[in-house]
């Protein structure tokens, strides 16, 4: 399918999580198949952090903490790449301080109505959030200290140009941290060719190599992955895993937990170089 197809079809995904509390049937730590705070836990979130955030933020769509893995300053500029509801990108501004700016960033309209919603609601005068799609950010050029994203650049139909948008509005110095689902074995075409597996985070997914390759293309240095975790069988529920062998009948047992196996989650970091490496020269002559 197109592009534009697919970003539909995960648009109208995501709005159900908002609007019709849907749930997912990716492993039963990520996207909502738990509940929200023991999904938020195991993932290495603090239990003062869940009770912190609004209510009503904290969808249990995440695969990492990338808040956790950003050091972020006060009076940082700091940017969410797929905000969702606002979870990180309301942690992010309690670490940031009222000196610093949290942007988070959604193609979803639902997502960015409730986190806006929230953020007024609760007097988080330091975020904003902006609906837009992360491979055409609409971020200026080297306006941002961090930029975090949570189990979201898998979703996009190109992460190449997504990386690219990184690097553009980071500024020189500027870090990178990213929890997300990648792959380190094929998926059967079943799977592979399935929307739903797609807006499940799974079937878009890069094989780790390749992910991390795109973001070293985009010009970013120090690329490297600071924690992985992978799925099998084990961590899908009972009715999950049942609903899984009907949907995909033609796969056997052996076939189902090889996919399973497939599914890797990472933590990764990087740095956009003092020297911008995407045009081979310092910044003072890329307009940087």
């Amino acid at each position: 399918m197109d592009s534009e197809t697919i970003k539909a079809a995960v648009r109208e995904r995501y709005a159900g999580f908002v609007t019709q509390n849907q749930s997912c049937c990716a492993p039963a730590t990520t996207c909502g198949c738990d509940s929200e705070e023991d999904s938020s836990l195991r993932l290495g979130y603090a239990a003062g952090d869940i009770e912190a955030v609004p209510e009503g933020a904290n969808l249990g769509l995440g695969c990492g903490n990338p808040v956790a893995l950003a050091s972020l300053k006060p009076g940082e500029t700091v940017l969410d790449l797929g905000s969702g509801a606002g979870f990180d990108a309301f942690l992010a501004s309690r670490r940031v301080g009222p000196m610093g700016h949290v942007i988070g960033v959604d193609m979803t309209p639902q997502m960015i109505g409730r986190a806006t919603s929230l953020a007024a609601a609760h007097g988080y005068t330091n975020v904003e959030f902006r609906l837009g799609d992360i491979e055409t950010l609409p971020v200026a050029d080297a306006s941002v200290d961090a930029i975090i994203s949570n189990c979201v650049v898998n979703l996009t139909t190109d992460k190449a140009l997504t990386f690219r948008e990184a690097f553009r509005v980071l500024k020189p110095g500027g870090r990178l941290l990213v929890s997300d689902l990648v792959l380190v074995c094929p998926l059967p075409e079943a799977i592979r060719l399935d929307m739903d597996a797609y807006g499940a985070c799974v079937a878009g997914a890069l094989f780790k190599g390749d992910y991390l390759a795109a973001i070293e293309a985009a010009g970013f240095g120090s690329v490297s992955v600071v924690g992985e975790r992978r799925y099998g069988l084990d961590m899908f529920s009972p009715e999950l895993l049942e609903a899984a062998r009907q949907r995909y009948p033609g796969l056997s047992s052996e076939e189902l937990e090889s996919a399973a196996g497939a599914v890797l989650s990472v933590q990764v970091e990087a740095t956009k170089t003092m020297t911008d490496r995407a045009c081979g020269c310092a910044p003072t002559c890329c307009g940087g």
